[in-house]
C-alpha cells in the first residue's frame, strides 16, 4: 500500500515520473546493517542505454537523485554521490546493479531505477532500504516441556539370563528424575497394600461368623 501511494504521489505531483512494469527491481525490501553494504538489481524487459537511480526519502519527503549509468560503464553522479553509490551493466542493456556502501542511517528509503522514454522517465516497482545497527534476535520458539516423559521399567527376559548375564531378574530403570522402580515409589506402595490386607483379615472373619450363626438359624427352624 505504502508503494503504491507513493508512486501515484510521483505521479501526481511530479511531472515527468511515472511507474512503470517494464522494470522490475529486486528485492523488494533488504534490511542492512550499518557500516557494510548492499546491492540493488534492476531488470529492464527491453534493452536501453542506461538507467537512472532515484531514492524517495520518507524523512525528507523528496527525491534525490543519485546517478546515471550505462552498459559501458560510464556515470554521471548526483551531488557528493560518487563515494557512496556504483553500478555496473551486464552487458545486455537489460540488467542493471545499485552498489551502496557505507551504509548509514540516512541511506534509509526507496531506490528506483528508471530510464528516460519519450521525455518521461519510467521508475521500477522500487526496493525499499531498511538500515539498522544491530540485527534483531529470532524470537524464542521452543519451550521447556512442562510434563516429564514417563520412565519405563525394563526387565530382561529368562532368555537373556540363560545367556550367561549377570543381570539378577531386578528390573531396570530407564534414566530420569525420578524413576518408578525406585524404593522411595514402591516401599511405600507396598506397605500400604499391606495395611490394607491386613485391615481386612478381621472384616472376612466376622462375615464368616455371621454367615454361620445365619445357616445355623435357618437348620434349627
Amino acid at each position: 500500500m505504502v508503494r503504491l501511494w507513493l508512486h501515484l504521489c510521483i505521479c501526481l505531483q511530479i511531472p515527468g515520473f511515472y511507474a512503470s512494469l517494464f522494470l522490475t527491481q529486486t528485492p523488494k525490501h533488504i534490511t542492512a546493517q550499518a557500516g557494510n553494504e548492499t546491492q540493488l538489481l534492476c531488470e529492464l524487459q527491453r534493452e536501453h542505454a542506461g538507467v537512472y537511480w532515484y531514492r524517495w526519502s520518507q524523512e525528507k519527503q523528496n527525491f534525490e537523485f543519485l546517478m546515471f549509468s550505462s552498459p559501458m560503464g560510464k556515470a554521471t553522479y548526483g551531488t557528493n554521490m560518487s563515494q557512496k553509490f556504483s553500478a555496473h551493466g551486464a552487458g545486455t542493456r537489460t540488467s542493471y546493479s545499485l552498489r551502496i556502501s557505507h551504509l548509514h542511517a540516512s541511506d534509509n528509503g526507496i531506490y528506483y531505477c528508471s530510464i528516460s522514454q519519450s521525455s518521461q522517465l519510467l521508475l521500477g516497482t522500487g526496493t525499499l532500504l531498511s538500515v539498522v545497527d544491530v540485527f534483531p534476535l529470532p524470537s524464542k520458539t521452543t519451550q521447556a516441556s512442562l510434563f516429564t516423559k514417563p520412565l519405563r521399567c525394563v526387565t530382561k527376559s529368562k532368555a537373556a539370563i540363560r545367556k550367561g548375564t549377570n543381570d539378577t531378574g531386578s528390573a531396570q530403570c530407564k534414566r530420569g528424575v525420578l524413576s518408578t522402580c525406585s524404593p522411595l515409589v514402591w516401599v511405600p506402595l507396598a506397605t500400604t497394600v499391606l495395611v490394607l490386607l491386613l485391615s481386612l483379615v478381621p472384616v472376612a472373619h466376622r462375615l464368616h461368623r455371621m454367615k454361620r450363626r445365619l445357616w445355623l438359624r435357618i437348620h434349627r427352624q
